[in-house]
């Protein structure tokens, strides 16, 4: 049943909710990389629990006009309403008192979470309350979703996409440079309203799939997932639009073929799975990777340590140290070195007297600062600067 929830072939709600979530995926990843890159991860927290008053208040208004309460584009507007005040409101404190953004956002958060619980506690109890299902604003709730809520959350997620393409120089260079930014012109307080309406956009039409407690953590989780993949941001931001709509589409499809199990929680225990899977086999940040290296650097090491103590005459008391020059044939079981051995003995005492002297000019300070004992000098100074170190110091004997 998995491979038909994944191929769309489990009917027409399962297609129409996998599809929607798909959409709702990648926009949040691509949105929230920002966030993440900005260092404000915790603003969506506030945003996303800022949104329930809202939902709140617009249902209790569409039913007081005579209107259909669980409208789901009015509740919509009600909850995007509530979450700009919210937004506004931390950036209020945190510009006009001597609140930290931390603490504003604990203090939003909190209130405004606490009023949209009583407001649905309030809403059970009114006549037209009492089948109202508000809560599942709280977690996602996609077993009644039709095809008018799937385009609507299509629609948003599209032109959230949109907007990030059209803003994401300015987003990108003030997550790393804010005085730089600032310097050309723009407005750092402009940009950042432009990149939290982005995310308020995405926690908005994501409440119906994933529920504003879930939201924020598919705003991040892709964010941080991409950044152990590459270092570019231009990458991380399609990698983590690719990571949010991958973590929705296998989340949707498990819950459809589990109805008893949540979408929303699946879709983040999605999200997890594939931040562990990376954590540990990412190429470039990955603790796989990071152990291997490490691993080499430290074999490295020995040899060239191995070496100095052949070119000096010195003998080999650590057992791997000798194990791992036997293994590259450059001295016998005995710590005699081999002819290759003694060669690559001379070359490595002749780096170390190059390092030696790099690090004593103040002109090489810069250079000087690679070493690790195992960077070869050609690869940090150009061949003029090279010529120079080596006119300081006598070729030993056994270079030729």
């Amino acid at each position: 049943m998995l491979f038909d929830a994944l191929t769309f072939q489990l009917g027409y709600n399962a297609t129409l909710v996998t599809i929607g979530a798909i959409l709702l995926g990648f926009a949040a990843g691509v949105t929230g990389t920002f966030l993440f890159l900005r260092k404000r991860a915790l603003v969506s927290d506030a945003i996303a629990h800022a949104t329930l008053p809202g939902v709140g208040l617009a249902f209790i208004a569409m039913t007081a006009l005579g209107l259909d309460g669980r409208w789901l584009p009015g509740l919509l507007v009600g909850s995007a309403i509530s979450a700009f005040l919210g937004l506004l409101t931390v950036q209020w404190l945190v510009s006009r008192t001597r609140l930290s953004e931390d603490a504003a956002i604990g203090a939003v958060l909190s209130v405004f979470f606490a009023f949209g619980i009583v407001l649905l506690t309030v809403i059970q109890t009114l006549p037209s309350g009492g089948q109202a299902g508000l809560e599942g604003f709280l977690l996602g709730s996609t077993a009644g979703m039709i095809f008018a809520d799937a385009a609507l959350i299509a629609i948003g997620g599209a032109v959230v996409v949109a907007m990030v393409f059209l803003f994401r120089r300015p987003m990108t260079l003030l997550s790393f440079d804010p005085e730089f930014a600032a310097a050309r012109g723009m407005g750092r307080g402009r940009i950042d309203l432009i990149m939290m309406s982005l995310v308020l956009g995405v926690t908005v039409v994501g409440l119906k799939v994933v529920g504003l407690i879930m939201i924020v953590a598919l705003l991040i989780i892709p964010a941080v997932t991409a950044r152990l993949w590459s270092d570019r941001a231009d990458h991380v931001v399609l990698i983590a639009g690719v990571l949010g709509a991958a973590a929705a589409w296998i989340g949707a499809a498990l819950s459809a073929t589990a109805p008893n199990l949540p979408t929303g929680p699946l879709i983040v225990l999605t999200a997890f799975a594939l931040f562990v899977g990376s954590m540990l086999f990412a190429p470039a940040r990955g603790l796989l990777s990071t152990y291997l290296r490490h691993r080499t650097f430290q074999r490295g090491v020995h040899i060239r340590q191995g070496l100095l103590s052949l070119a000096q005459g010195h003998p080999i008391y650590e057992p791997l140290t000798l194990r791992l020059l036997k293994a590259e044939g450059l001295a016998r079981p005995d710590g005699v070195p081999t002819d290759a051995g003694k060669a690559r003995a001379a070359r490595a005492q002749w780096d170390e007297k190059r390092w030696e002297i790099a690090r004593g000019m103040p002109e090489f300070e810069l250079a000087a600062a690679r070493y690790d004992g195992l960077t070869r000098l050609e690869e940090v100074l150009t061949p003029d600067q090279i010529v120079e170190i080596d006119a300081r110091i006598a070729p030993p004997e056994a270079i030729t």
